[in-house]
């Protein structure tokens, strides 16, 4: 196939002790999935049907990186994050099914400009711009089933320069993982690498300048971000 311009270079995210990579096709994010985040976001944690949004795939930056702070911004916010990564194709999955569509697990760290996100949701209008900026979607190596197995419960925990910000179970999710991949499947076709952020616990915070993040899930280990100055 013929291109009028270069294709921009694949997408895509480290696996655990292999030298070969796991493709990204899309990022999808659950929002308000842990009851103690959606009470500290000022909303009702009742177990209201799940909601969605995206970051682009190459939004993407990997485990020991140093980010720059991002521009537009005054309030850049950690999430630690469980990530499914989808290696089987589907729609309309039954919520019994929907372990078989995953490939593995990564340990990840939604980045949120929340200034921008706070203005939008004022406005009524999208989150792009409070989700979806370059290396919003810190992502640790990604480990597959086979080795892990699936995850439904364990620790997540995240820290900034060493002080304990957040900590969980993911037993917290209001929508556990088989839910999220059923009913997003129902909006649309999932594909082999798809990648699904599935919420944060409570203890999202600001982060500056220097600043060192560590998010950590039991069995998938640390994923380790550091802030640097202003591009």
């Amino acid at each position: 196939m013929e291109f009028v311009i270069t294709p921009p270079p694949q997408p895509s995210a480290a696996v655990i002790d292999d030298s070969a990579r796991f493709p990204i096709r899309r990022i999808f994010c659950v929002g308000r999935n842990y009851a103690a985040h959606a009470r500290e976001m000022g909303k009702d944690p009742d177990r209201e049907p799940p909601f969605f949004f995206t970051k682009p795939a190459d939004s993407i930056a990997p485990d020991q990186a140093t980010l720059p702070y991002p521009p537009q911004t005054e309030d850049l916010h950690y999430e630690g994050e469980l990530v499914v990564a989808i290696g089987k194709g589907g729609v309309d999955i039954p919520e019994a099914d929907a372990l078989n569509y995953i490939w593995g697990y990564a340990v990840g760290n939604d980045l949120t400009r929340r200034d921008l996100q706070a203005e939008a949701k004022s406005l009524g209008r999208p989150w792009d711009w409070g989700k979806g900026f370059d290396n919003a979607a810190v992502i640790g190596p990604i480990h597959p089933v086979s080795r892990t197995g699936h995850l439904a419960q364990g620790a997540i925990t995240s820290r900034v320069n060493g002080v304990l910000r957040q900590t969980g179970d993911l037993t917290d999710m209001i929508w556990s993982v088989p839910e999220v991949v059923s009913i997003l499947s129902r909006s649309m076709a999932l594909a082999p690498g798809d990648l699904i952020m599935t919420g944060t616990p409570a203890g999202v915070g600001s982060l500056t300048i220097g600043d060192i993040c560590v998010v950590e899930i039991a069995g998938l280990g640390a994923l380790t971000t550091t802030i640097g100055p202003r591009a």
